[in-house]
């Protein structure tokens, strides 16, 4: 089965349903990645709800499209959005990370069924998405292969070496996402060798704490980098989903090249306090700050 297709609006209440179980997931877990996890909310929900081939009661479907999630650290966004489309229980999401459940902080493939890929360490989804779509291929299958990477992946050479072979390969079943956010989990910057950033210049040469992705390794120009290796690539607005749909759409109609759709998003986005800042990557919301979150996503 294909995905419903749903409406813009269908697919805002969806996203907002998805981000409160978010709060809801690391708040009870008192551990996990929330501000990640809410900026790439928006495009796990237009994958499953109105792009992916697939069929949560089928998992196994030999021609599903696959979404591989290698910032696997946004689990709780994956788990959430796996459970609103009935792959399991909505009630299983409050055991994440306890001891015994199938839902622990990065995703392990199969566990729970639609997880495609273990992940840990950033840098791995895209060659794995990669065999993934050769192994297509070769059996002439005709599903796609998407994987969403982070800020994080684009600075790890295993990416950048997938990104050459899927070029050489002329992989046109195979879409990279970015959930480009600009913040990232390496936090210090040296201001003596890397100006600029957050404007803290008061500290030259001194290794400050910042996260901001700009400070660690730039990636700019990105789009232009995925180009250069021969990829059809597109920038959108990653909060918008008609944007977000018509790119994955355009990336999908492409052939002769794999395609990346880099998705211009905010850390944290959705919640006051959590957006843009570097200090919510990998830490829980306290029971304020819950109750806080939950009532800036009411309906």
């Amino acid at each position: 089965m294909a995905s419903s297709g749903a409406t813009v609006q269908e697919l805002e209440r969806t996203a907002r349903r998805v981000r409160r179980d978010i709060i809801r997931m690391t708040a009870e877990a008192n551990s996990g990645h929330p501000a990640g996890s809410l900026s790439c909310t928006d495009i796990l929900t237009a994958l499953y709800f109105s792009v992916l081939r697939h069929d949560p009661k089928n998992p196994a479907w030999p021609d599903r499209d696959r979404f591989v999630m290698s910032k696997g650290h946004a689990s709780p966004a994956m788990y959430a959005v796996l459970a609103e489309a009935g792959y399991f229980p909505m009630k299983e999401l409050l055991t994440f990370r306890k001891l015994g459940s199938r839902l622990q902080g990065h995703n392990v493939m199969g566990v729970p069924v639609g997880v495609e890929m273990s992940a840990g360490a950033l840098g791995m989804g895209l060659s794995f998405s990669l065999g993934v779509a050769l192994g297509g291929r070769m059996d002439g299958r005709d599903y796609r292969v998407y994987c969403l990477l982070s800020d994080g992946d684009c600075n790890e050479g295993q990416t950048w070496e997938a990104i050459a072979a899927a070029s050489h390969h002329r992989v046109d079943t195979l879409t990279a996402i970015v959930d480009y956010n600009h913040i990232q989990n390496d936090g210090f910057s040296d201001y003596a060798r890397f100006p600029g950033g957050d404007g803290r210049r008061d500290r030259p040469g001194g290794w400050v704490e910042d996260g901001r992705t700009v400070n660690i390794l730039s990636l700019h120009p990105l789009a232009e980098r995925w180009r250069a290796f021969g990829w059809h690539a597109q920038e959108v607005d990653g909060h918008d989903f008609t944007q977000i749909v018509g790119g994955l759409e355009k990336a999908r109609a492409h052939k002769g090249q794999p395609s990346v759709v880099i998705c211009q998003t905010t850390k944290g986005k959705g919640v006051s306090f959590m957006e843009n800042n570097p200090s919510f990557h990998g830490k829980a919301p306290n029971k304020e700050e819950t109750e806080q979150a939950l009532k800036e996503l009411a309906d």
